[in-house]
């Protein structure tokens, strides 16, 4: 899924917009994030430093306005009988087995959960597990910061140094 929404955003908006900005906005997206933008400035060839600088903070523009603001959202959009289903299945999904790791763990757990890129893991689901558990806000903001840069570390490290290993196995 994660691979076909990068296909549908590169095929749509190239041309539209330069490719920085779409990776840039891959970063920023849920599910994909830093995970996605590196491959995809991977696969335009971007100079690695040059895909770090337009990840990572592409990745964590959104987690500040999460970890603050999630919850009022949550609380006002749960009024609507809309809104409601899927605000509970979200606060459902990330109240689930891995919040209570993350809860015992706390900063550590929180930074490996956001740091280490396994499907459903990142800075947008770390910060609302965060926020939903009321985690302290400022240690769970450098717990998400850190775990962003660990995920830009491996991803580096898979679509940088051994592109070819990653595509033979996932591709």
């Amino acid at each position: 899924m994660t691979e076909s929404i990068a296909n549908w955003m590169n095929e749509n908006l190239a041309g539209v917009l330069p490719a920085e900005m779409i990776v840039f906005l891959v970063s920023m997206m849920p599910i994909l994030e830093l995970r996605g933008g590196m491959i995809l400035a991977s696969l335009y060839g971007f100079p690695l430093w040059k895909a770090l600088a337009i990840c990572i903070p592409g990745n964590l523009l959104p987690i500040p306005f999460i970890l603050w603001l999630i919850t009022p959202v949550f609380n006002w959009m749960k009024r609507w009988k809309l809104f409601r289903p899927m605000v509970e299945k979200l606060e459902s999904k990330a109240t689930g087995k891995k919040s209570e790791q993350i809860r015992k763990a706390s900063f550590w757990g929180l930074l490996l959960f956001v740091g280490i890129p396994l499907p459903g893991t990142g800075g947008w689901t770390g910060s609302l597990i965060a926020s939903l558990l009321n985690l302290e806000k400022k240690r769970s903001l450098l717990a998400v910061i850190l775990g962003v840069f660990l995920a830009a570390f491996i991803m580096t490290v898979i679509a940088y140094f051994f592109p070819d290993l990653f595509f033979k196995l996932f591709g």
